[in-house]
């Protein structure tokens, strides 16, 4: 086959099962060979995520594969300052050069590694080996710390496992209540939104907090509408009402928790009254939530990045679990906290370890039993391995001094990562930066090599959905000529370095790799294999050998020493940057339905720019009289990090004290110009999700 692909028409070629290449639902597709090249998408209705629905990115993904908006021969930055085509050996023996003398010249922690939440895990796994073993580098993590990382701290703390859903989808129709927090589920991933209409058409009932009046919160039975920053204040506060009215299972509670008496004094101090000044949200409101959350037999919470993306995310979400904990809805069929995983690979890209603290099977980099283990499937001796690394965003703002040279594979930081002016500018100032994409992003614009890599359709590999499933992407093209697998890039750079074993170009061999490092970790893989997930439409992790999967966690216990779940005791703070008289409102961010992250591949793509053509800023109609600013008037957002301008978006669906942009976009309507790089304490996430600005006309 060629690699020119198209979405379009089905036709009679061979079909391949396959997943979507964006988000954590991994809806299942089935990829058609072209009568003339290429592949069309057709809804594949077996698999019981999406049965056979997909979004408008999933069903053009396969535009992103031609060759006229992908790379197809390497890039390599000669005397002219220009990106010029080069050869494979070339620009392998360029990049090995720039990665083996800064290690020489500064040593190994000089070299850094940022990896994406997009890689398969054979990729993930062979990229974080790579640092550690041919590289021997601590400096080394990937952009899911910006995705979900304050919900898997809090998980491991309360829980002592961090699974994004501790149940399948299947399950959130069927149970009475869901509380969903800080998510645009219609936008960001559409075919989900079935599970909630299907709650309510089985008489459950819907409650989404978000201070915009969204898609998604169109369809609940109640909106609570809380100033960005506030989710804190506003699960304490309903907890707090939990207690006042009687409504604890003290039962569970007994038997199956730990640390329920400081949790609940910290609780008790965020009473009605105090949360309503805090968050906005009434009092009443707040009741009615919890009326409505307690009265069925069964429960479930489930947030996304609104709560997470804060300097104080893991506390955060940490008190949702309490709500969920006081009231018996964990650890119960049908109840539970769940994280609404962002990027396709999030979950199981940290698993494996391009994360700077952890290695393969969520083992703690840390633990000298885990470093045994894993040194001894890898043939090296524990004591080389070197210990944890900066987090995402201190590795971005250790470029140029610290850390000099960068490999950087799936991921455009120029656009996404927070502060993003000053990282741009880090980015500048590296010795070396060599990239690995399918596409030349901003990020690869500035590479002085650049490494063109195949993509989903084109490779085989797996992918842990939010549901804790392993999947199995199918190859269904042959690449272009020019074109490599990202294992065929660590296999060619990792022999240059003078290791010549250790890194398999085959997929399948990586896998088989990856199950033996994870045995008896907690993301312990042994049990699955290729032919089991394509057999069973996934399997579910922790499936050691001989297992059957566990769809559903915590039944029987949790995974913490004592098997009870943990009460964490949190109490509210401010947003780490405030409103003020010189920046007096709050800009919180987030995506559209057409665009995917950072734009780098759905930008490209003819029907997703229809639309959704560029950035916008989303004001109240009060805001906007004042301002004397009309609808699609240039709006400029300043904050003490930078300006962003874009057209005025005027809607009552948002707070009058709160402004919104999607981050979908570079240049001057680049959301993240502006975002706070605070970062949580516990998960190192920043704080994304509100920042202090002001607002006038460009």
């Amino acid at each position: 086959m060629s690699a020119e692909a198209t979405a379009g028409p089905a036709t009679t070629g061979p079909v391949t099962a396959t997943h979507c290449p964006y988000c954590a639902l991994q809806c299942g597709m089935n990829l058609r060979a072209g009568a003339t090249g290429g592949v069309v998408v057709e809804e594949r209705p077996d698999f019981p995520v999406n049965r056979g629905a997909l979004c408008g990115k999933g069903r053009t993904a396969p535009a992103v594969l031609s060759s006229r908006v992908r790379l197809t021969e390497p890039l390599v930055r000669g005397r002219s300052g220009r990106l010029e085509p080069a050869g494979w050996e070339e620009a392998l023996d360029a990049v090995a050069e720039g990665l083996s003398h800064t290690a020489r010249t500064h040593g190994p922690d000089a070299v850094g590694v940022f990896g994406g939440g997009g890689l398969t895990n054979e990729k993930a796994y062979a990229l974080g080996k790579f640092a550690r073993v041919a590289l021997r580098t601590s400096q080394i993590d990937y952009n899911g710390r910006f995705c979900m990382s304050s919900a898997a701290a809090a998980h491991q703390r309360a829980f002592g496992l961090d699974r994004g859903l501790p149940f399948p989808l299947e399950d959130v129709p069927r149970t009475g209540c869901v509380i969903l927090v800080g998510s645009n589920l219609a936008e960001t991933m559409p075919p989900a939104l079935r599970f909630l209409r299907e709650l309510k058409d089985n008489g459950g009932t819907l409650i989404v907090v978000d201070p915009r009046r969204t898609r998604t919160a169109e369809e609940a039975d109640l909106h609570l509408a809380p100033r960005p920053g506030t989710d804190l204040a506003l699960a304490l506060g309903l907890l707090h009402l939990v207690v006042a009215e009687g409504r604890t299972d003290e039962a569970f509670i007994a038997e199956r928790t730990s640390g329920w008496p400081e949790a609940r004094a910290a609780a008790m101090a965020h009473w009605p009254e105090l949360v309503e000044r805090i968050t906005g949200v009434p009092v009443p409101r707040l009741r009615e939530a919890v009326s409505l959350f307690c009265a069925p037999e069964s429960a479930m919470v489930l947030t996304a990045r609104g709560p997470e993306q804060q300097s104080k995310g893991t506390d955060t979400v940490g008190a949702w679990i309490n709500l969920c904990l006081a009231t018996g809805r964990a650890g119960r069929p049908l109840s539970g906290y769940g994280c609404l995983t962002g990027q396709g690979n999030g979950q199981g890209g940290r698993e494996h370890g391009q994360k700077a603290d952890q290695l393969p099977g969520y083992r703690k980099l840390t633990d000298p039993a885990a470093r045994a283990h894993v040194a001894g499937v890898w043939g090296v001796d524990p004591d080389s391995l070197p210990g944890p690394g900066r987090s995402a965003y201190e590795l971005l703002d250790a470029l140029g001094t610290d850390v000099k040279a960068l490999l950087l594979m799936g991921s455009n930081p120029v656009v996404s990562a927070p502060r993003a002016a000053h990282i741009e500018g880090r980015i500048r100032s590296l010795d070396f930066l060599a990239v690995a994409d399918v596409v030349l992003s901003e990020t690869a614009e500035l590479a002085d090599v650049v490494l063109p890599v195949t993509q989903w359709a084109e490779e085989t590999g797996t992918t842990t959905s939010l549901e804790g499933r392993v999947l199995l992407r199918r190859r269904a093209l042959t690449p272009p000529p020019g074109v490599r697998t990202d294992l065929e890039v660590l296999h060619g750079l990792a022999a240059r370095l003078g290791v010549e074993k250790g890194f398999p170009t085959a997929p399948e061999e990586v896998f088989e790799e990856l199950r033996r490092a994870s045995a008896g970790g907690p993301a312990d893989y042994s049990g699955i294999s290729y032919s089991r997930v394509e057999a069973e439409q996934g399997v579910f992790w922790p499936c050691p050998e001989g297992s059957s999967g566990t769809p559903r966690l915590f039944l029987d216990r949790f995974a913490t020493e004592d098997g009870r779940a943990r009460f964490v005791p949190v109490a509210h703070r401010d947003a780490a940057e405030m409103p003020d008289a010189a920046y007096p409102l709050l800009l919180t961010t987030g995506r559209v339905v057409a665009q995917y992250q950072s734009g780098a591949q759905t930008r490209r793509v003819a029907e997703l720019n229809a639309a959704a053509p560029g950035p916008f800023v989303e004001l109240h109609p009060r805001l906007a009289a004042r301002l004397g600013v009309t609808e699609g008037a240039p709006l400029a957002v300043v904050s003490r990090r930078g300006r962003a301008v874009a057209p005025a978006k005027i809607t009552d669906t948002i707070r009058a004290d709160t402004v919104f942009m999607p981050f979908h976009w570079p240049g001057e309507g680049r959301a993240n110009t502006l975002t706070n790089p605070a970062l949580d304490p516990i998960s190192r996430m920043p704080e994304f999700k509100t920042c202090a600005v002001r607002v006038e006309p460009a």
